[in-house]
């Protein structure tokens, strides 16, 4: 039967590595699911590769994790499947590379493979109540970490903290900041990071711009938590590491997707400029052109305003 005491056997009896007394990602990752289902993150079985479950895991490893292990989200969100309450399931097309030892070598693969992995209904039941997923986590920690004495947290979470990046930081003070983390962690953290700072971009980009398309005025407030406006660089990240606010634009997809393809850019005066190189019927509602010459909408602080060095950049190398 599976109870809280199945659970706590499960729980107490994890398959790890036993280099260096045990390795600790498998309970890090769990303490994580834990601390996002009482966040209201988590909300059913599934558990999706996401900002918040990451930052949670890298929080929880600063605390709890003292010996020379490398924190790796990776490995246990994998490796988790040999447990009995964890279930990959993976995303159309990478059923069958999931299945063989040792496949999902970095957090792109694991990202690009993964839907989300599922877990026993009768265990995220168990860890809605209060009182049993106070008892699951303590007992994550006391077998686990019993002599650790945990590292009070920074008082800003982790995902604040780049957030103050992307907000504050120039473009040359971020750029070094991946620079140094790039030099400084393997490919797998360095992928991660990337993830977890695109992810904010896409989320505080919009706030920005009071989740309105820039150009259109396009708005939709939906109660189901759903974007209808997307961050968008106007300098790709891959090509100057650059997320802060002023390589910025809010559009909606379709303007998103101009905008990338060289259709749409932006000039110093903040107005519309459109491509001669299509065509489109001009008395549709839904026209680009209709928009040519238009002034942009703009966030309410100059200081967010996007950089016309980026303007200028996408004007000369992506525009046609």
């Amino acid at each position: 039967m599976k109870n809280l005491e199945y659970y706590l056997h499960c729980f107490t009896h994890l398959r790890r590595a036993p280099i260096n007394g045990g390795a600790p990602h498998k309970p890090i990752l769990l303490l994580s699911v834990i601390d996002c289902i009482e966040r209201g993150y988590i909300n059913c079985e599934r558990i999706y590769i996401t900002p918040e479950l990451i930052a949670s895991f890298k929080s929880n490893w600063i605390i709890w994790v003292h010996t020379v292990h490398t924190m790796k989200f990776t490995l246990p969100f994998y490796h988790m499947s040999s447990e009995p309450f964890w279930e990959l399931i993976t995303k159309t097309g990478y059923e069958i590379a999931l299945t063989r030892r040792n496949s999902v070598k970095s957090f792109n693969t694991l990202n690009t493979a993964v839907n989300y992995a599922l877990i026993d209904k009768a265990l995220f039941l168990l860890l809605l109540q209060e009182k049993e997923r106070s008892i699951l986590k303590q007992v994550l920690i006391t077998k686990y970490f019993p002599t650790v004495e945990p590292i009070v947290k920074n008082n800003i979470p982790y995902l604040d903290t780049i957030a103050q990046d992307i907000l504050n930081d120039s473009a040359v003070q971020y750029r070094k900041k991946i620079a140094d983390i790039q030099q400084s962690e393997d490919q797998e953290n360095y992928e991660e990071e990337v993830y977890l700072r695109n992810s904010v971009f896409k989320k505080y980009i919009p706030m920005i711009y009071n989740n309105t398309c820039c150009i259109t005025g396009l708005k939709i407030n939906s109660l189901l938590n759903i974007s209808m406006i997307d961050a968008c660089h106007i300098v790709p990240f891959s090509e100057n590491y650059d997320d802060t606010i002023g390589n910025g634009l809010a559009l909606c997809p379709n303007f998103h997707r101009a905008f990338d393809r060289g259709l749409v850019t932006i000039d110093e005066n903040y107005r519309v400029v459109i491509s001669d190189k299509f065509k489109e019927e001009t008395e549709c509602s839904y026209s680009i052109s209709q928009f040519l010459g238009k002034p942009i909408l703009l966030p309410q602080k100059k200081l967010f305003y996007p950089k016309k060095e980026n303007l200028i950049w996408h004007n000369e190398n992506v525009f046609r």
